[in-house]
């Protein structure tokens, strides 16, 4: 009989609450998404399939589970257990730097440098952030009568929400592990799944903002940019923001870093690596970790919804801003910028620019708008990171 009811109290599915059998249900649909739908699987898959283990109970693969084993050599300390583990790497703020330097290798700051004033664009991009910091601070406060237990958002809270404006994972996984680490699931899960709505949220908007006249402008062939200057370029960016924001330094070092290799051209190895499989693993590590904190407790609350709602707020004002200061752009050039370049003022690498460049050529078949997108791109890429940088230093 004491063996029967340790069998029978050992049944993972006796301790299964509601709340749980909720999350597998959403990790389920969510790899439905990602197989048969074919929706942003690199990211996807792992965060379902971590969110999954991350509710199934009595197995403690979440991450925030220790192994309550005691061991010598650990002197009486807890073992982390899989997940937490592999957490520790969000907690650490380990893998969004590493992921920045993926893409520095990535990127090309040519279109940038060859039009300083596109950076204007990922500026007015910003303006999602800060959208969505209010409606989180003063909704969440207004709601908190409602929801027992809920008391809204601190000011400090609502920056990290607010990041998720920046339409970058990396970026409000680092700005919430140094703000708000118990809102992390939620954050990072919203501003990753937003990333990949862009294309559902971004065209509706670019339609209303612009006129026919406007979507037909071709724009001029950037202006040539000689290596010098893109070997230069980061080493003076990391210079000048390490210099005034240095709580940023993490973000924006290894973005030029990667740049730089990229750029120095005597690094190829590298390159290669850090596109393909570093990019890879890490991607895959961030995905996974961030499902296996998505616990029922954490993640079926109030702060979530509230939290999803700031966040399509964010990338749609987002977008917002960045079109309507291409459209000032327009005027102020005689109609030489395009303004539907303006949706990337998120930076939303590259599938902003993408978009511009469809939507472009739907209109114009001779237009292609993907470089100049690009420009705002990078500067929504560096100023994100600025403001993270700011908010980290203001609040913390």
């Amino acid at each position: 009989m004491s063996l029967g009811q340790s069998l029978i109290t050992s049944l993972g599915i006796l301790s299964l609450t509601l709340g749980q059998a909720m999350m597998v249900l959403l990790a389920m649909f969510f790899m439905y998404l990602s197989i048969v739908k074919k929706f942003e699987p690199l990211l996807l898959l792992p965060l379902a399939f971590g969110m999954l283990l991350a509710n199934l109970p009595i197995v403690g693969l979440d991450g925030y589970y220790f192994n309550p084993n005691k061991f010598a050599e650990l002197e009486g300390d807890r073992l982390p257990g899989l997940m937490n583990f592999l957490y520790t790497g969000i907690r650490m703020v380990i893998y969004p730097p590493l992921i920045f330097l993926c893409i520095g290798t990535m990127t090309d700051f040519s279109p940038l440098i060859a039009s300083p004033r596109s950076a204007l664009i990922g500026i007015g991009g910003q303006l999602g952030i800060f959208v969505a910091m209010g409606v989180s601070y003063f909704v969440g406060n207004a709601l908190a009568p409602f929801f027992p237990g809920f008391e809204g958002f601190t000011f400090t809270e609502a920056a990290a929400i607010g990041i998720i404006g920046s339409s970058d994972g990396p970026t409000s996984i680092f700005t919430a592990t140094r703000l708000a680490p118990d809102l992390l699931p939620a954050i990072a899960i919203a501003a990753f799944s937003y990333m990949a709505l862009v294309p559902f949220i971004q065209p509706p908007i670019m339609r209303l903002l612009t006129t026919d006249k406007e979507r037909v402008i071709v724009m001029a062939q950037p202006k040539r940019v000689s290596q010098k200057q893109k070997i230069l370029f980061p080493v003076i960016l990391a210079l000048v923001v390490l210099l005034l924001v240095p709580a940023a330094g993490a973000l924006v070092a290894m973005l030029c870093l990667g740049n730089l290799i990229r750029e120095s051209g005597v690094a190829d190895r590298y390159v290669r690596a850090f596109q393909n499989d570093l990019l890879s693993i890490l991607t895959f590590l961030v995905a996974l970790s961030i499902g296996s904190s998505a616990t029922a407790d954490r993640f079926l609350t109030p702060q979530t919804l509230i939290i999803l709602a700031s966040g399509l707020l964010a990338f749609a004002f987002g977008t917002v801003g960045g079109v309507l200061v291409a459209k000032l752009l327009c005027v102020a050039t005689g109609g030489k910028v395009n303004p539907l370049i303006g949706n990337s003022g998120v930076s939303a690498m590259p599938m902003a620019a993408r978009i511009s460049q469809k939507i472009g050529q739907k209109y114009n078949p001779d237009n292609h708008l993907l470089m100049h997108a690009m420009g705002p791109i990078v500067s929504s890429t560096i100023g994100s990171a600025v403001i993270a940088g700011i908010f980290i230093s203001y609040f913390k």
